[in-house]
């Protein structure tokens, strides 16, 4: 399947960490035959933004399958809804933004809150959830996603003059991208069942944080600490012994702590480099400088 659309898809939403810029960085890992092997199925347990998964399916047209997932379930309902149904979402986005442009900041600001609060009451339509969801992504501070321990979306009004909130064209690129994607919602380690020697993982999970106020966002009310790290690692494991290839992103600890050996450590039997990337989204503008990640893979073990 090529795409032939005149608009090249992109996220339709903002992500913190998400990997636009590390783009290339992925497809040194990647083998260097890859574009050429037929049968492919490309998985994605962590899917958030989906820039990897958007790049790479108009990027290697080999790739017969895809399957993306996300425990957040306001996300998947997006992915989802643009799939199925994106002429639907855009006539309820136009709606929204008609209303929200024209209005003066204090004005926005009770709009904002008024759709916060019934987003937050999960008693939305599918449509609607998803245009809540790109609504307030697209208008929130800094486009951060994050929610308290009840699961309630609390990132405050943004300030921005004239956001981009139903973005058509690409609305519909990403829909026709979609149209080869099966999506999930759940734990990430339910797309074992996919590994074999013909898949690709990308793993983009949340970022071990490095200081005490890096984990600023929680994208889940679950969390996602130490413990969950190692049982990702203990799942590339498992994936690797079914003869699947994966590619992986996470924060370096090193950046802080020159001795913080904990993915070197734990990841000791495969391919970790580090690699810079400019942090887009950080609370401090002086925090939003190039930094060090890491690329953990088994591609020269394969």
């Amino acid at each position: 399947m090529k795409f032939e659309g005149t608009t090249q898809a992109r996220p339709f939403i903002k992500w913190v960490g998400g990997k636009t810029q590390l783009l290339d960085e992925v497809r040194k890992s990647l083998p260097s035959d890859f574009a050429m092997r037929q049968h492919i199925t490309y998985v994605e347990p962590f899917v958030g933004g989906g820039a990897v998964m958007f790049w790479i399916l108009q990027e290697y047209p080999n790739i017969e399958r895809a399957v993306i997932n996300d425990i957040n379930q306001e996300l998947i309902c997006t992915y989802r809804v643009i799939k199925e149904n994106v002429r639907d979402l855009i006539a309820e986005l136009t709606h929204i933004q008609d209303d929200y442009i024209p209005l003066n900041a204090e004005d926005r600001k009770a709009y904002f809150m008024e759709k916060r609060a019934r987003f937050n009451t999960k008693q939305t339509t599918p449509i609607e959830t998803a245009a809540l969801f790109i609504f307030l992504n697209r208008t929130c501070f800094n486009g951060l996603y994050r929610v308290n321990s009840k699961g309630k979306f609390n990132v405050p009004h943004g300030k921005y003059a004239n956001p981009r909130i139903c973005d058509v064209k690409n609305l519909r690129a990403c829909s026709e991208v979609l149209q080869k994607v099966e999506i999930l919602c759940g734990d990430f380690a339910e797309t074992g069942r996919f590994a074999g020697p013909d898949t690709l993982f990308y793993f983009d999970p949340p970022y071990k944080p490095i200081t005490e106020t890096s984990s600023f966002t929680s994208y889940a009310k679950e969390g996602f600490d130490d413990s969950e790290q190692l049982r990702l690692r203990d799942f590339c494991n498992q994936i690797s012994n079914e003869k699947a290839l994966f590619v992986a992103s996470n924060s370096d600890p090193k950046e802080v702590n020159p001795e913080e050996n904990f993915f070197d450590n734990i990841y000791q039997h495969f391919i970790v480099k580090r690699v810079f990337a400019s942090r887009m989204i950080n609370s401090d503008a002086s925090g939003r400088g190039a930094i060090s990640e890491l690329m953990i893979s088994n591609v020269g073990n394969a």
